[in-house]
């Protein structure tokens, strides 16, 4: 068994839905941040980096305990043989993509979100500079999925990764969105996947 300890986020959102493709048993234990519960002494000793998601792998003797997003989908992947290929070339293609979501549309939407929506100050600046390079990133991946269903040569972790950004993205900016082929495409065949709708309302926080 698994404990997933998550929000409603797209990072989160990236471990409930990779727990849902492969169809591992797994228990939600919320962490909301907006009340501050991943300061506390509890989650810290899962997550010293006090961020979602982290899992407890209670199947590996003492219990696994692991954070960071991207490094979760990679041991998901590796624990079960599937969402990411066994070649070397292969899953270096994976964990190429996986890292610009990581490196680039993670932190880039991520800063944009902050700056537009959240700061008490808005910095025209700072607004500029993370919208510039939204959309920059946006069109490297239109771009590469104009001639391609998955980002790598089947789906795997890679989109998973970046399913959930690119969907909060697109309803949050539509003008980044409107002038691409490749990723709207891609969002609806991402997201037509039943675990992938599973994976999407969880925690479902209205229970």
């Amino acid at each position: 068994m698994i404990d997933l300890y998550t929000f409603s986020t797209p990072n989160g959102q990236k471990a409930s839905i990779a727990l849902e493709e492969l169809g591992l048993p797994y228990t939600v234990k919320v962490i909301n941040i907006t009340q501050g519960e991943q300061f506390h002494p509890e989650f810290l000793a899962i997550n010293p980096n006090n961020k979602i998601p982290a899992i407890v792998d209670h199947s590996v003797p003492g219990g696994l305990k692991l954070f960071e997003s991207g490094a979760i989908l990679l041991y998901l992947a590796e624990k079960t043989g599937r969402l990411l290929p066994t070649d070397l070339a292969g899953k270096a293609e994976v964990t190429q993509w996986l890292m610009f979501q990581m490196g680039g549309v993670g932190p880039m939407l991520g800063q944009l979100g902050f700056f537009n929506r959240f700061s008490p100050t808005k910095i025209p600046l700072a607004i500029e500079r993370y919208r510039n390079e939204s959309s920059r990133l946006l069109g490297v991946l239109d771009r590469h999925l104009s001639s391609r269903d998955y980002v790598a040569r089947e789906y795997s972790v890679a989109d998973i990764a970046l399913y959930p950004w690119l969907v909060g993205a697109r309803n949050a900016y539509p003008e980044l969105f409107r002038a691409l082929r490749g990723v709207p495409q891609w969002l609806e065949r991402v997201g037509a996947r039943p675990a992938v709708q599973r994976g999407m309302k969880i925690p479902n926080l209205a229970r």
